[in-house]
């Protein structure tokens, strides 16, 4: 379900000494009914674990759309990363957060920057792009639940206009199959656990 911003500015977040400079560019939340306070890590567990096995169906032809486009076209070069076109933000972390241990984590072209307990922060960089995507464990008034915000720096005017076209795929076709996707990962867990 989407949110206003203010649902990701309000909260405490760490993210939000790092990012200043980005644009909050959608806020969406989760539904993981009976979800207590310790239940962060084993969510994130289990998402990174249904990652590996790769999108399916017509999200993950966009995703591999969007692959194939960008090395055609050279977005996804070393040289539009992290460390090359634009500075990681793990160099801005406060010594606290520098000196955690990285977590094991695979989010595709994601990189970790961040985890603590109530959430976690990975970045992407190419052509088009500085993007972070940010969860956090909400508490709600039936327990908690799982909030993602994604915050860009678009790169110039490319990036501005690759953003305004992907909008309505990321609202119609994306995010409804990543909640679909997530929200059955939490659902299975309760299952098993």
């Amino acid at each position: 379900m989407r949110l206003p911003d203010s649902a990701h500015i309000e909260q405490p977040w760490r993210i939000h000494e790092l990012t200043d400079d980005f644009d909050l560019e959608d806020v969406w939340q989760f539904r993981t009914p009976g979800a207590g306070s310790d239940d962060f890590p084993v969510l994130l567990a289990a998402l990174q674990e249904r990652q590996a096995s790769k999108s399916t169906g017509i999200s993950g032809l966009l995703f591999k759309i969007r692959w194939k486009l960008g090395a055609l076209l050279g977005w996804d070069r070393e040289s539009a990363g992290t460390g090359a076109r634009v500075t990681s933000l793990r160099d801005r972390l406060p010594a606290d957060l520098r000196d955690l241990p990285a977590p094991d984590t695979t989010d595709g072209p994601f990189t970790h920057v961040y985890l603590l307990d109530d959430e976690y922060a990975a970045e992407i960089a190419n052509g088009t792009v500085h993007g972070v995507m940010h969860l956090g464990w909400v508490r709600g008034d039936s327990g908690y639940h799982l909030q993602m915000a994604v915050l860009v720096k678009p790169n110039g005017r490319l990036g501005r206009l690759y953003m305004g076209f992907i909008k309505p795929f990321r609202y119609l076709i994306v995010y409804p199959a990543m909640t679909r996707t997530w929200e059955r990962t939490w659902k299975d867990l309760a299952v098993t656990h």
